[in-house]
């Protein structure tokens, strides 16, 4: 009897000191944030990204809408940000969003692109640690001299 309430603890035991530990590699949540300089409501080849910028990674229960975690990361010179997360987040829903600009001609928020889902599980089927976030955008407060010009080529054309 006493070997076999040794076996049954010997198997279940590491699973249980596993369980509560972070994961080894973390995920990557990666994104970038724009300013939308010719007011468009999507990149454009004048869009330009953001150095400075504060996006922050925000989870919460599917069921209770309770916030479970939260994270905040700056971009780089290149208007990229890199959120580091060591636990997974299975049953939650987990965005990046707008928190600030660095550039005050451009800190508009843009309502369709303030905030993009990103999946923090590995129990999913995507074999990777890296995760992409869509990219974020800011509005300008005026559009730049160019846009008309850039506008034309997205103009519908009948052939």
């Amino acid at each position: 009897m006493s070997k076999a309430i040794i076996l049954v603890a010997l198997c279940f035991l590491p699973a249980l000191a596993m369980s509560g530990r972070p994961n080894k590699n973390p995920f990557i949540v990666r994104g970038r944030v724009y300013c939308d300089t010719c007011l468009a409501g999507f990149e454009t080849s004048a869009s330009t990204y953001i150095p400075g910028a504060v996006v922050r990674l925000e989870c919460k229960d599917r069921r209770t809408m309770e916030l479970t975690y939260t994270h905040e990361a700056r971009t780089d010179s290149t208007g990229s940000y890199k959120i580091l997360v060591s636990e997974d987040h299975e049953d939650q829903f987990c965005d990046t969003m707008l928190v600030s600009s660095s550039q005050l001609r451009c800190s508009n928020v843009s309502p369709a692109h303030d905030r993009a889902r990103v999946t923090l599980t590995r129990f999913n089927g995507i074999a990777s640690d890296e995760r992409f976030a869509n990219n974020l955008g800011f509005l300008r407060d005026a559009a730049a001299p160019g846009c008309a010009d850039i506008m034309k080529q997205y103009q519908e054309t009948e052939d």
